[in-house]
């Protein structure tokens, strides 16, 4: 092969190796919904709602959060919330589940963005603007660059993450993480969000 062309080949596949590279490191995060069976240091053995059994990795920035149960009353304008939810015919959006954040958690996430809790299902975070009581309550929620309108029918669970540690990270308590995925099948946690009292979150 003559250099040049040999040359331009290599340079090409360096290019594509590195670009995909890029795309390993940059591949969102993962969903891991199901319960711990075991605790070992820093990795946690859950059983997944799959029926899968992951080794999950804990680190010093791991943020745990504890998940309780709340109340649609416990929604006011100016409250930070995040919801799941799922695209109606009129444009707005069907809450899933809401989770209130507290006062010193106002911010994170904010935005709207696709989820994986259902089929076409978003993820929306941010301030709640208007509130609407009728057939439920019905939210504006305002984030940087926008706001979405969801419904939050009687049913849908609502509750709170407060901040936690990782004393309530044990074995049959329910969890849900979002976590960098490893070659060899197991997960790196950022955060992870476990329910109390036997509280399975619904996110």
């Amino acid at each position: 092969m003559p250099m040049k062309r040999l040359f331009c080949a290599s340079t090409l596949a360096l290019a594509v190796f590195a670009s995909a590279g890029l795309q390993a490191a940059d591949a969102p995060p993962s969903g891991v919904r199901g319960a711990i069976t075991a605790v070992n240091g820093d990795d946690l053995q859950v059983k997944t709602n799959r029926g899968e059994d992951v080794v999950v990795h804990l680190t010093a920035d791991t943020q745990v959060r504890g998940v309780t149960l709340a109340n649609i009353a416990d929604i006011k304008p100016g409250s930070y919330v995040g919801s799941a939810a799922v695209p109606q015919a009129d444009g707005t959006l069907k809450a899933l589940e809401v989770h209130v954040f507290p006062p010193s958690m106002a911010g994170t996430g904010d935005g709207h963005r696709a989820f994986d809790l259902a089929s076409n299902s978003s993820m929306t975070n941010g301030s709640v603007g208007d509130l609407v009581v009728a057939n439920g309550r019905t939210i504006t929620v305002k984030y940087k660059g926008g706001e979405q309108k969801i419904l939050v029918p009687d049913d849908v669970p609502v509750v709170n993450l407060v901040p936690a540690d990782r004393s309530l990270l044990k074995p049959g308590v329910k969890v849900v993480l979002f976590a960098q995925k490893a070659a060899d099948g197991s997960y790196t946690a950022k955060a992870i969000s476990a329910g109390e009292n036997g509280l399975k979150p619904p996110m």
